[in-house]
């Protein structure tokens, strides 16, 4: 991976200035220390499930900054998206980098609002398996037919279909499959070790 040094961030925090509870995530052998595609396009995914299960999810996510004192990485609301435009599926894709103390930040906050919702994601995927099992159109559930209509919503809004196409998610019916999956890694993020787990799959196969 190629990437000019004049994309990187600046005034980025110095090593000494970072809250412990990102040295609990290990750094990954990454070339530059910027995150390689799929670990980006996942991050920006997870967080959108997150929007999905709650209103303000990404005013939960900047206060979850604040508290977990993540501030000097996550600033404000435009730094915040300028991160996750690091997706290439965006429509408003940026070219710049995500580092991997940012990602670390993201994945932080995101784990810990999972942990949050932990009792209604168990209940959604319960909701689903049960619909599944009886061969019920899952629109006939009213809690799990919001999150999977506001998932739909915010991913058409934000991403374009031309880029998401190469991932097959052209219909109504993958972008469910793609919402329920989500809902399962943010239950995994949940579990014992969860946040360690969950961050070490986002490099899985891209890292010697």
């Amino acid at each position: 991976m190629n990437v000019s040094a004049s994309l990187t961030p600046f005034n980025s925090p110095t090593p000494s200035s970072l809250p412990m509870i990102l040295d609990t995530l290990p750094d990954p052998a990454t070339e530059g220390q910027l995150c390689p595609r799929r670990t980006r396009v996942q991050i920006d995914l997870i967080l959108l499930a997150i929007e999905a299960l709650e209103l303000g999810g990404s005013e939960a996510i900047l206060a979850f900054a604040d508290e977990l004192e993540l501030k000097g990485i996550i600033k404000d609301r435009v730094n915040l998206w300028r991160m996750r435009s690091s997706n290439p599926l965006r429509r408003a894709h940026m070219r710049r980098p995500l580092t991997i103390m940012e990602a670390k930040a993201l994945v932080v906050i995101a784990c810990y609002i999972a942990r949050r919702l932990t009792v209604v994601i168990r209940q959604l995927l319960m909701i689903y398996q049960q619909m599944n099992e009886k061969q019920l159109p899952l629109e006939q559930n009213l809690r799990l037919s919001n999150y999977l209509e506001r998932f739909r919503t915010h991913f058409k809004s934000r991403m374009s279909s031309r880029r998401s196409g190469s991932l097959a998610l052209t219909s109504d019916e993958k972008l469910d499959e793609l919402a329920i999956n989500l809902l399962g890694q943010l239950l995994f993020c949940t579990g014992t070790a969860g946040m360690q787990r969950f961050w070490i799959s986002l490099f899985d196969g891209e890292v010697e």
